[in-house]
């Protein structure tokens, strides 16, 4: 046991004295409301959004302002980004034949990382409330407002991806080979280190891998009613009180809770069977997960629903770890429960 003050040496991770922090073991905090600053001027600033369209010109013209803070957190090479800005940008439109120009702002109250699958909250403002430039403001809603929300969804996933620390990571995996007798042997060296950093990073991922989440449910209702309340995209809508498309058809698409859960039909056996894929977007690129529900009367008027969720990630691309827990949640609270009290469903 180590004395007091000093620890176990076993679980501390001292600092070289070259300063070196070897595959970024320990957490490496970049500031990034500067390049963040930079990044969006770039993309918003004196950008064209119509140019003659029904007479009309409208364009950006500068950031006026970026507060709030911005930062990305490496460990291990696992990327975390935190933001949370207030964005003012703006506008200026004129009618052809005009020789007054109309001004507006356009401001973005809360960009931030625990929203980063929604599109954030925008305003449209515009300086003459006049017939001209209420239409210059409705011009800019329909035309400029998608722009900015796309933008904005590119900066987000910059900031995913590492933003400057991304660059900066890149610049360190380029290994100077020594010159001379010392780097023929400083080389199989460097390989030995690297590939034991691989052997690392894969035991690591098998350890995050994925959950299964298993449920059974009971329901006063026939087992076809509950199979064509999930399979309905009206009835979504009502007991979620969220936007939904589902297709019906093996194979086909769906999009439930306003696009936050996306998927695909595998196998639907009306009233007994529903397999489907299922991916989060805040979920890692690539990552899908399979859903499958079974209904079973063992009496009549009384259902029993088993859930089985497989390949649930640990963590989603922000490295919360909650994403099991949530989900879990999810099917209790705002799917199972909610139908039994929007339809009467409840044993």
């Amino acid at each position: 046991m180590a004395r007091l003050g000093e620890g176990d040496k076993r679980w501390i991770v001292e600092d070289r004295p070259d300063g070196t922090n070897v595959h970024n073991w320990h957490w490496a905090e970049t500031d990034c409301l500067e390049w963040s600053r930079n990044f969006l001027t770039n993309l918003l600033s004196n950008k064209s959004l119509i140019d003659g369209e029904g007479n009309l010109k409208i364009r950006t013209k500068k950031l006026e302002k970026l507060e709030g803070e911005a930062y990305v957190n490496i460990r291990k090479g696992k990327i975390i980004p935190g933001y949370e800005l207030n964005l003012i940008l703006s506008w200026e439109g004129e009618v052809k034949d005009s020789v007054v120009k109309i001004e507006g702002n356009v401001e973005l109250p809360y960009i931030a990382d625990e929203n980063a699958d929604e599109d954030p909250e925008i305003r449209v403002l515009v300086k003459d409330e006049g017939p001209i430039g209420k239409r210059l403001k409705d011009a800019f809603i329909e035309k400029g407002k998608p722009f900015v929300l796309e933008q904005v969804k590119a900066y987000v996933n910059a900031m995913a991806k590492g933003g400057p620390a991304k660059d900066e990571a890149e610049v360190k995996k380029v290994v100077k080979k020594p010159v001379g007798a010392a780097g023929n042997v400083a080389a199989p060296a460097a390989t030995a280190v690297e590939e034991k950093a691989k052997v690392v990073e894969k035991e690591e991922k098998k350890k995050e891998g994925f959950k299964t989440i298993t449920m059974t449910e009971k329901f006063s209702c026939r087992a076809k009613d509950l199979f064509e309340i999930l399979m309905d995209e009206n009835r979504w809508k009502g007991f979620t009180q969220s936007n939904a498309r589902i297709s019906k058809e093996v194979g086909g698409e769906f999009s439930i809770f306003d696009g936050s859960v996306t998927g695909t039909n595998v196998e639907l056996q009306e009233g007994r069977l529903i397999v489907q894929k299922w991916r989060f977007g805040n979920w890692p690129d690539g990552i899908q997960s399979m859903v499958r529900i079974t209904f079973e009367e063992p009496q009549s008027g009384v259902t029993v629903v088993k859930l089985t969720h497989t390949d649930v990630p640990e963590e989603d691309r922000y490295g919360n770890s909650t994403v099991v827990e949530n989900t879990e949640r999810g099917w209790r609270d705002l799917i199972f429960h909610r139908i039994r009290a929007v339809f009467g469903f409840g044993i």
